[in-house]
């Protein structure tokens, strides 16, 4: 999820399902945690009559992803 917040402004749960390939329950699972965290933002909302779960990643989670990535970088390096 973080991957796919680096990259765009902001994803909606059918985005996430459709790239990630996830269940439901899974994906939700993933993004109460991330949020328990403060690592991105939930917007819920309405298009048309529809509901609309839409994530952002907040800066905390911009930066703990990114010493992430540092992290297995330099794991990498070592081989």
């Amino acid at each position: 999820m973080m991957s796919i917040l680096m990259v765009n402004e902001y994803a909606d749960f059918n985005m996430f399902k459709e790239l990630l390939d996830v269940t439901d329950g899974n994906l939700a699972s993933h993004a109460k945690a991330l949020e328990k965290e403060d690592y991105i933002m939930v917007e819920k909302r309405f298009i048309g009559r529809k509901p609309n779960t839409r994530y952002s990643a907040t800066a905390l989670g911009k930066t703990a992803f990114k010493k992430h990535i540092d992290a297995l970088e330099n794991l990498i390096k070592k081989f």
